[in-house]
C-alpha cells in the first residue's frame, strides 16, 4: 500500500480495482470524467491487471455492455454525469428487472450548481424512479468506502447500484492508502448460464417487479442494521449538557474528519446508540427537541457548520441548545428503522441537501405513517436553498437561526488569548480565512454575511479559446448566411460558447444531439428559413446519428455543420471513435464522419477548414444552396492538440481603430488599448494581439479590412489538405 494525495474521481477508481473490477465504461462528462481516465492509466502502467476499460460511443452503449460482462459475472463500473444517466435510462430501467450476475456500480455524478451542466438534475430521484439502492457520499474517504461496499451490495441482491458523489467530492483532494497494483477478479468458472430471466418478457417483468419491491425493504433493513452500511448513516448529539438522564443509549462521542463518530477525550457532541451495546453510563444530556438531517456533501458542510456556531456560542456566552445530528448516507432506500431511533422526542427538523428535497420528502412520508408530530423544514418550507450548491457559511446561519440563537450571527468576535491570535483574527474578519484560537482546537471563524461587501467583480463570460477553430466555422455560417432568415441549433460542447456575442451563432441547445433533430422540426414548422445544426465530432457519434438517419430518412431540407477538431474538447480531449485511439492502447481504424455521412445518405458532403475564411464561406453556402440534408465537415484540431504558431502583429501605422477584429469574431487574444496613437487611427485608439494567448490561426488576419494585422512569420497554410474517405473524393454535393 502507498499513501498519495488523490483527487475524489481518482480514489474512487483505486476504490474499484480494490474490489476487483473487470469491465469499466462510460462517457465522459465533467464532474466524472478523471475515474476511467484514472482507470486507463493505471491499466496502462501496469498497475491494474485484467480489466478493459474504454469511452463508449455513449452512455447506453457503455450501460449495455456492462450487463452483458455482467452476466458472466464480471464486476462491472459504469461512468457518467447526471444528465449522461437520461441516456443510458432505456437500457437501465429494463435491467433492473432482469438484474445482474457480477457486482454491477453505476457511479453517477452529480453537479450542484450547476457547474458544468444543464440542469440540477438529482441522481437521487432517478434512482426511487428506477427502484435501484443508491449511496450518497459526504467526503471522498466515505465515498472510498461506498464505492466498495456497492459491489457487494449489488451481487447480494443481484440489482445495480448507484454511487452519486457531487462535484466537490469528485474533485476535493486528499491522502488515501491504495494498492501499488490490482487484480480484476476472474469470470466465475461457470460463467454465463443461460436462464430465462435474462430475457425481459412482461410475465417476467411481472414477477420481477414482486422481487423488486422485496429487495428494496430487505436493503432499507440492512442500511439501518448491517454495520458496513449503517456505518453511512452516523448520528449524533450535542448541545446543552445536564445531570439528568436523557436518554439510556447515548454513548458520550464526537465526529471525526472521516464522517464516522469517533470517542472523545472531551465535552462534545454524543453519538447515538442503536442497539444493546451503547454505552449507559454517559446518558447525561437534555433530551434533544431539535433535529438536523444532511446528505451527501452537505452533511460535510452541516458538521462544520455546528462547530463553527457551537464556538460563536460559546465565545458569546450563549447556552446552545440540545440537537441531534444524522447523515443520511443511503437515501434510497430510506432506512426506516433509523429515521424512528433519530425522530424520538423531536419536535422540528431542518434538512439541508443539495439538488431537491428527497430526505424531506422521505421524512415527511415518515411522519405521516407513523403519525409522529415533528415539523419538517428545509427546501420546501423556504428554510435552505431551494438550488444551487451549499456551502458552510450558509448553513451555519440558517442552523443557528434554527437553533434560536441567530445572536451568535453577530459580526462582532471577542479577541483572542493571544497578540499573534489576535492579529490573525483581525485579519480574518476582512478577509474570511480560518484562524484558530491559540490552545484551543476550535476553529475561530468567521461568516462570509459578517465581511465587508467588496467590490463587485467584472463579469467575464466563458468564451472560446483564442485560435479556436469552432469560431472560424461559426463566423464562416454567419458570412454565407448573410441576410437570410435562419434558425441554428447547437448542440453540448465547447462550440456551446457560439451563442455569445458577437458571433451570436446558436439559436437553441438542449441535450447532446438535439441540435440535428431540433433543426428538422424547425424546418417543418418553418419551411422558409434556413435550418443549420451544429455538433462536434465525439458528440456526432455519442448521439448525433439517430438525428442524422431520420434527416434521410424523412427528407428533412437541413445543413448538418461538422466541428471536427479531432478530439473531445470540452471534458479534457478525451478520444473518441473519429480518432481510432483506445484506452487499451491499439489504434485503431479511425471512423470516417463523411463516410458514415454517405451511408446513411447524405448526398452533399462539404469539407472546409473554418481557418481558411473565404474557402468556409463558399463550402456553407454550397451546402445551403442543396435541397435535402446536406453537411458542411469543418475540420481542423483544437488548439490543445497542436503546437501554435507565432503570434499575429498589430501595424500601428495602418490599423484605424475600426475594432473590426474584436466585434467580428471576438477573439479573447485580441484587445483594444484606448490610448494607442496613429496616422490612421488618430485619437480613436488601436487593436493589440496578446502574444500569451494568440495561437497564430490566422483568422483575425483575413478579417481586418485595413490589413493592419498579419502574421510574424509565415504562417502554416490554412488551406491545408481536408480529410477524404478512403476512395480520396474531397467531397461535395451532387444529384
Amino acid at each position: 500500500m502507498t499513501k498519495k494525495l488523490l483527487m475524489g474521481n481518482e480514489a474512487f477508481a483505486h476504490a474499484a480495482l480494490e474490489a476487483g473490477v473487470r469491465v469499466v465504461a462510460g462517457y465522459p462528462g465533467t464532474p466524472s470524467s478523471e475515474l476511467i481516465e484514472t482507470v486507463a492509466k493505471l491499466h496502462a502502467d501496469g498497475a491494474a491487471r485484467g480489466i478493459h476499460v474504454e469511452w463508449s460511443t455513449n452512455e447506453k452503449s457503455a450501460l449495455e455492455l456492462l450487463a452483458g460482462a455482467s452476466y458472466t459475472g464480471a464486476r462491472c463500473l459504469f461512468t457518467c454525469k447526471q444528465v449522461g444517466l437520461n441516456v443510458a435510462s432505456d437500457a437501465l430501467m429494463s435491467l433492473n428487472y432482469v438484474g445482474v450476475k457480477g457486482g454491477m456500480v453505476l457511479f453517477v455524478a452529480d453537479d450542484p450548481g450547476p457547474i458544468s451542466s444543464q440542469t440540477e438534475q438529482d441522481t437521487r430521484r432517478f434512482a426511487s424512479f428506477a427502484k435501484l439502492p443508491v449511496l450518497d457520499p459526504a467526503t471522498p474517504d466515505q465515498g472510498f468506502a461506498m464505492m466498495q461496499a456497492a459491489f457487494d451490495l449489488s451481487e447480494r441482491y443481484h440489482t445495480p447500484v448507484i454511487v452519486r458523489p457531487t462535484t466537490r467530492i469528485n474533485h476535493a483532494s486528499t491522502f488515501f492508502d491504495v494498492a501499488d497494483a490490482t487484480d480484476a477478479r476472474p469470470v466465475p468458472d461457470e460463467g454465463f448460464e443461460r436462464n430465462p430471466k435474462w430475457v425481459i418478457f412482461p410475465r417476467r417483468a411481472y414477477q420481477a417487479h414482486g422481487e423488486i419491491n422485496e429487495r428494496l425493504a430487505a436493503i432499507a433493513h440492512d442500511f439501518a442494521v448491517d454495520p458496513a452500511l449503517a456505518a453511512f448513516n452516523p448520528m449524533v448529539e450535542g448541545g446543552a449538557q445536564s445531570t439528568e438522564d436523557a436518554r439510556t443509549n447515548v454513548s458520550r462521542e464526537t465526529f471525526d474528519d472521516g464522517s464516522m463518530p469517533k470517542t472523545a477525550t472531551s465535552a462534545g457532541a454524543k453519538a447515538v446508540g442503536i442497539g444493546a451495546g451503547a454505552s449507559e453510563s454517559a446518558a447525561a444530556a437534555v433530551a434533544p427537541r431539535l433535529g438536523i438531517v444532511a446528505g451527501g456533501v452537505s452533511a460535510a458542510y452541516a458538521r462544520e457548520a455546528l462547530r463553527m456556531v457551537e464556538a460563536r456560542a460559546a465565545a458569546a456566552g450563549v447556552e446552545m441548545p440540545a440537537y441531534r445530528f444524522w447523515q443520511v448516507g443511503t437515501p434510497y432506500p430510506f432506512p426506516e428503522e433509523l429515521a424512528a431511533t433519530f425522530a424520538e422526542g423531536l419536535d422540528e427538523v431542518l434538512v439541508l441537501e443539495e439538488l431537491d428535497h428527497v430526505l424531506e420528502d422521505a421524512l415527511l412520508v415518515h411522519a405521516g405513517r407513523t403519525h409522529a408530530s415533528y415539523e419538517v423544514r428545509g427546501r420546501l418550507t423556504g428554510d435552505a436553498r431551494d438550488r444551487g450548491e451549499n456551502d458552510v457559511d450558509d448553513c451555519a446561519a440558517r442552523i443557528a437561526l434554527f437553533l434560536g440563537i441567530p445572536q451568535v450571527l453577530a459580526p462582532a468576535m471577542p479577541a483572542p488569548a493571544s497578540p499573534t491570535a489576535a492579529s490573525a483574527a483581525s485579519a480574518s474578519a476582512t478577509s474570511s480565512i480560518p484562524v484558530a484560537e491559540t490552545g484551543t482546537n476550535v476553529s475561530r471563524e468567521t461568516f462570509a454575511y459578517d465581511a465587508p461587501a467588496d467590490a463587485p467583480l467584472p463579469v467575464r463570460p466563458p468564451v472560446l479559446c483564442a485560435g479556436c477553430p469552432h469560431r472560424g466555422s461559426f463566423y464562416a455560417v454567419k458570412r454565407a448566411l448573410g441576410k437570410t432568415s435562419a434558425v441554428l441549433c447547437g448542440d453540448i460542447g465547447c462550440y456551446t460558447l457560439g451563442n455569445a456575442m458577437p458571433l451570436d451563432a446558436v439559436d437553441t441547445c438542449l441535450c447532446m444531439g438535439a441540435g440535428i433533430t431540433m433543426a428538422q422540426g424547425f424546418a417543418v414548422a418553418e419551411p422558409h428559413k434556413k435550418t443549420l445544426a451544429f455538433v462536434g465530432d465525439s458528440t456526432f457519434f455519442a448521439s448525433g446519428l439517430p438525428g442524422l438517419v431520420n434527416a434521410v430518412y424523412n427528407g428533412h431540407d437541413i445543413t448538418v455543420c461538422v466541428l471536427d477538431n479531432a478530439t473531445t474538447a470540452m471534458t479534457g480531449s478525451q478520444p473518441h471513435p473519429g480518432t481510432g485511439v483506445t484506452l487499451m492502447g491499439p489504434k485503431r481504424q479511425p471512423i470516417s464522419i463523411p463516410r458514415v455521412l454517405e451511408a446513411v445518405g447524405f448526398d452533399c458532403i462539404v469539407h472546409a477548414n473554418p481557418l481558411d475564411l473565404d474557402a468556409s464561406v463558399a463550402a456553407v453556402r454550397e451546402a445551403l444552396d442543396h435541397e435535402g440534408p446536406s453537411a458542411v465537415l469543418f475540420e481542423s484540431p483544437c488548439i490543445q492538440l497542436v503546437k501554435p504558431d507565432a503570434p499575429a502583429v498589430v501595424d500601428a501605422e495602418t490599423c484605424t481603430g475600426c475594432k473590426k477584429c474584436i466585434t467580428e469574431i471576438g477573439c479573447p487574444g485580441i484587445g483594444f488599448d484606448a490610448d494607442a496613437r496613429g496616422p490612421r487611427s488618430k485619437q480613436r485608439g488601436q487593436a493589440f494581439v496578446d502574444p500569451s494567448l494568440c495561437n497564430g490561426c490566422g483568422l483575425c488576419v483575413q478579417v481586418c479590412p485595413f490589413d493592419a494585422l498579419s502574421m510574424t512569420e509565415p504562417q502554416t497554410d490554412v488551406s491545408r489538405e481536408t480529410s477524404s474517405d478512403a476512395s480520396g473524393s474531397e467531397g461535395g454535393c451532387h444529384a
